[in-house]
């Protein structure tokens, strides 16, 4: 396992307009790593991506916590885990396939999970029905700046 270097834990409620206030103070933390602007608008995406899923799909019509927790390990690995305790996903792997929402309303692409693959190095999820979801995002940056 690679060496911890910092880490940052926030809470925020479930309501629409924090989730552009999750995916800049979560970008602003990995910002000590000096990104490549590519890297920083890949980070926002993701997290935007992951933080909408809570609100929309975990919580629905109610306002839960949103549990964020941002790491950084030597050799610029960085780890974000987005979690919340909402009615979780009955089918995760259905849930992964491109275009697959379960919004019926038609305002959903279905393609939140598909854009968190491709900018980031690694998706993972975990969820449980009634219990919530957990999805962990990784990704080595390309910065030859190291904290201390």
């Amino acid at each position: 396992m690679k060496n911890l270097l910092n880490e940052v834990k926030l809470i925020i409620p479930s309501r629409s307009s924090n989730e552009s206030f999750a995916r800049t103070a979560i970008t602003c933390f990995f910002a000590q790593l000096d990104p490549t602007l590519e890297e920083v608008a890949d980070i926002k995406t993701a997290v935007s991506e992951a933080v909408t899923n809570c609100i929309v799909h975990g919580y629905k019509n109610e306002i839960g916590n949103i549990y964020i927790h941002g790491k950084i390990f030597e050799n610029n690995e960085i780890y974000i885990k987005i979690k919340d305790k909402g009615c979780g996903i009955s089918n995760i792997d259905q849930a992964l396939e491109p275009l697959f929402t379960t919004c019926t309303t038609g305002e959903r692409a279905g393609l939140g999970f598909a854009v968190m693959q491709s900018f980031m190095d690694r998706l993972k999820v975990f969820s449980s029905l009634d219990n919530g979801t957990t999805v962990i995002l990784s990704k080595k940056l390309s910065s030859k700046k190291h904290i201390d």
